[in-house]
């Protein structure tokens, strides 16, 4: 991308008004050779103007002389250049898109539902204009043909952001409920979101930096199993929970089983054979582990 530094167009617009007012000087000067003279500067005048242009903040000017690239004016303000130049406005600012919802499997074959948004600028001028094919619209009024370098690039991008968003979705699972039993992380779409979004901004920024565009950020913005195997996969994950919830608990239960056998053989309060220990451990762990609590049963004679 070249810089150009154009001129002040204030200038250039007191030489076009003075142009344009040539014929004004019939009054002072009524030779006949002024006449022609006169329009012809007039008309001059014109064209002179119509090398004025602003470029507001964070916007660039690109100038194109009969099909030659010339360079970008970067420089915000009120200029003039070559009126034989074309402009074509590019925006520097921070702008975002978000992707269609686009249905994909994850790494498990699961089909899902997922989307994206995007924060963007564009950082090269030259190469977000002519390196990426333009579209082209027709003016049903006029019948010229109107390139859309605007929509081409934003076309683009949203393009691009579904490629990467199906790489990415095909790369993790959608959740690791059957793949983390060994106590081992495992990163997937719905927990590791952060990982998830710094390989999607990774993604997604190698293929746009091609064409000129910085991704800032990219993240996640919907994550959800398809309607046709959401119901199904509802039900996995809670009948993974209870069954994690009750080796929890069971686990639990036999440690307090254990500790309870230690501290009466410990502090030496009662003896037990391995008969009442059975019974003791089975009505133990069948108090701990229960839904309900339980309702004891006293017994008031003798426990042999």
């Amino acid at each position: 991308m070249i810089n150009i530094v154009a001129t002040n167009g204030f200038l250039h617009l007191f030489v076009g008004l003075v142009l344009l007012f040539a014929p004004l000087g019939l009054i002072f000067y009524r030779e006949v050779w002024f006449i022609p003279t006169s329009i012809f500067l007039s008309l001059f005048g014109i064209f002179w103007m119509t090398g004025l242009f602003i470029v507001q903040p964070n916007q660039t000017s690109v100038l194109v002389f009969f099909g030659k690239y010339q360079g970008t004016v970067k420089t915000n303000g009120f200029f003039w250049l070559n009126p034989f130049y074309s402009k074509k406005k590019v925006s520097l600012r921070v702008r975002n898109l978000e992707s269609d919802v686009i249905k994909v499997n994850d790494q498990q074959g699961n089909p899902i539902l997922i989307s994206a948004i995007v924060v963007w600028k564009v950082i090269d001028t030259y190469k977000a204009v002519f390196d990426i094919e333009t579209l082209e619209e027709v003016d049903p009024k006029t019948g010229i043909k109107k390139t859309k370098s605007e929509e081409s690039y934003q076309k683009f991008i949203k393009i691009q952001t579904e490629s990467a968003l199906r790489k990415i979705a095909h790369t993790y699972p959608y959740d690791n409920i059957e793949l983390d039993q060994d106590g081992a992380e495992v990163i997937c779409l719905r927990s590791g979101i952060d990982e998830i979004n710094r390989s999607l901004a990774s993604e997604i920024g190698e293929r746009l930096l091609l064409v000129g565009i910085e991704v800032i950020e990219a993240r996640i913005s919907n994550l959800s199993y398809s309607p046709e195997i959401a119901g199904a996969m509802l039900r996995r994950q809670q009948a993974t929970a209870i069954v994690a919830a009750r080796q929890r608990i069971v686990e639990g239960a036999v440690g307090m089983v254990k500790l309870a056998l230690d501290e009466l053989k410990d502090k030496q309060i009662i003896e037990l054979d391995d008969e009442k220990k059975a019974s003791m451990v089975s009505n133990l762990l069948v108090v701990l582990c229960a839904d309900e609590s339980a309702r004891p049963v006293i017994n008031a004679g003798s426990i042999y």
